[in-house]
């Protein structure tokens, strides 16, 4: 009998290896905009209720150490390429349809959606974008690697201030971008047109291997109300409203997967850009949580994460391994045998052993930069920035740097969440200090800038996005103490001038 029992575990050991080894998941990387841990519940999010994503908690891992970057632009571009934003140059945010230029070039970066389908996946995307201006480039999505999608086309900057404004809307009456061009959806909620034209993707393709990208749009500013809740009006009321129709659409998602018989083989990862918008604070476990987004402390990005495959992955657990965007590149091309482009350089690891339950992932440090608009100059879109401040961290400890490539202050994560008591002079942590400062040996001593082919100029392209003032380290009345760029052109070094 114990012998047979011994076989027994053996083979359904055996027989799950095998899963894991043939398989290709399904995988869907579904991303929130704006929407920090502390509107969470099963974060510890008070006076919010989030039945579906606490679900899709307890039916996954809960990560407690994930790290997105402080911004649209750079998070996005960062999951997309795998590349730090030192390394991909999208340092700042840089928002193409409405300013113009810049944009993410297929031809000059990697893209985990050409990745995926390498191994042969089936691809979409669906819901916010802002890296590319379709008016140029209509079929920007499917050079990135997507064979469907649907956009919201971002705010296309104009001449024409109609068309502008027509532009903005991502929520009701939507300006989105399919295969069959950008239209207005006279009367419709955008997050819902997003939401059910990926569950009719599932459904064409639940019988092969698919990829997913669903940057969801919700709950980024403007505040609306939704078709659940119609009538609320002020401030906090349509951020709660638009919470609770995420967590609708989530429970819609996984709810579509399991009529379709394929949630057992579906990766959902579910995640957040990068904290809330400036004030709109809420309660976590109980302290006050500002808004944090553009902003390295830890409301601006470390970020809610969730990962979930019934029967794979450990269920209604918690991980304190450290993961952040980067590293998603390389998971996902892990799970599907995919191998990723050799031409460029990859700044994030595998997290695919921490994803099936191992306690540490193969990072010693995560990292986070990068917030703000950036500049236009006659190169094309410029970091202000020769080295942007940054901050890394480990299970525990977090430093951060500033732009002379300095560690800045120190903090104790696990004693001091709030980031309230700087420890970077205290001798007793000097042994914390000088391990995480190795980090700043890895940085190039130049953040570079973005890498794309420069177009001929369109007549809504604007000469400038560097805003009179932005933060303390960007103003440029103060470039030699912050290292902040000049606005005309870098000077050359004596070394260069030979």
């Amino acid at each position: 009998m114990i012998k047979s029992l011994f076989t027994l575990v053996i083979f359904c050991g055996l027989a799950l290896q095998a899963r894991e080894a043939t398989d290709k998941p399904n995988i869907i990387f579904v991303l929130l905009d704006d929407l920090g841990k502390e509107w969470i519940n099963c974060y510890g999010g008070e006076n919010i209720k989030t039945p579906r994503i606490d679900q899709l908690a307890e039916q996954g891992l809960k990560f407690d150490n994930a790290y997105s970057m402080p911004q649209c632009t750079p998070s996005r571009v960062a999951f997309m390429t795998g590349q730090y934003p030192y390394r991909s140059g999208w340092v700042n945010h840089w928002d193409s349809p409405r300013w113009g230029a810049g944009y993410y070039d297929w031809n000059k970066n990697p893209s985990i959606a050409r990745t995926m389908k390498s191994a042969g996946y089936t691809t979409a995307v669906a819901g916010k974008w802002q890296l590319n201006d379709f008016r140029i480039h209509p079929d920007a999505m499917v050079k990135h690697g997507f064979d469907d999608y649907c956009m919201w086309t971002g705010c296309e900057g104009s001449t024409d201030k109609k068309h502008e404004n027509i532009s903005t809307q991502r929520y009701w009456n939507p300006y989105i971008h399919t295969k069959e061009g950008s239209k207005t959806y006279p009367g419709k909620f955008g997050p819902d047109i997003y939401n059910q034209f990926l569950l009719d993707f599932i459904s064409e393709n639940k019988d092969k291997p698919f990829f997913i990208y669903y940057p969801m749009a919700l709950p980024h500013g403007p505040l609306v109300h939704t078709p659940l809740e119609p009538n609320v009006k002020d401030k906090y009321a349509k951020h709660k409203a638009m919470v609770h129709y995420i967590d609708l659409l989530t429970g819609k998602l996984v709810d579509h997967l399991n009529d379709l018989k394929i949630r057992e083989n579906t990766i959902i990862v579910w995640t957040c850009d990068n904290g809330t918008s400036g004030g709109i604070n809420n309660n976590m476990n109980g302290r006050e949580v500002k808004g944090g987004k553009t902003k390295t402390t830890e409301n601006g990005v470390n970020t809610p994460f969730i990962v979930s495959w019934p029967g794979i992955i450990p269920e209604g657990k918690t991980s304190k391994a450290i993961v952040d965007f980067t590293d998603m590149h390389q998971t996902f091309a892990d799970f599907a045998g995919a191998k990723i482009d050799p031409n460029y350089t990859y700044d994030g690891k595998s997290a695919k052993e921490v994803f099936l339950g191992a306690p540490k992932s193969q990072r010693e440090w995560i990292m986070a930069m990068g917030s703000k608009p950036a500049r236009m100059t006659d190169k094309g879109v410029e970091n202000v920035y020769y080295f942007r401040d940054r901050v890394v961290r480990d299970t525990r400890y977090k430093l951060f740097i500033s732009t002379d490539r300095k560690p800045e202050k120190l903090y104790d994560l696990e004693k001091d969440p709030a980031e309230l008591n700087d420890l970077i002079n205290n001798p007793e942590y000097k042994a914390v200090l000088d391990r995480l400062s190795q980090a700043i040996k890895t940085f190039p001593e130049t953040d570079n800038d973005p890498t794309y082919t420069k177009l001929e100029t369109n007549p809504w392209d604007k000469k400038s996005a560097f805003p009179s003032k932005i933060h303390k380290q960007g103003h440029p009345d103060q470039p030699e103490k912050f290292k902040v760029k000049a606005i005309s052109k870098k000077k050359k070094s004596k070394k260069e001038k030979k």
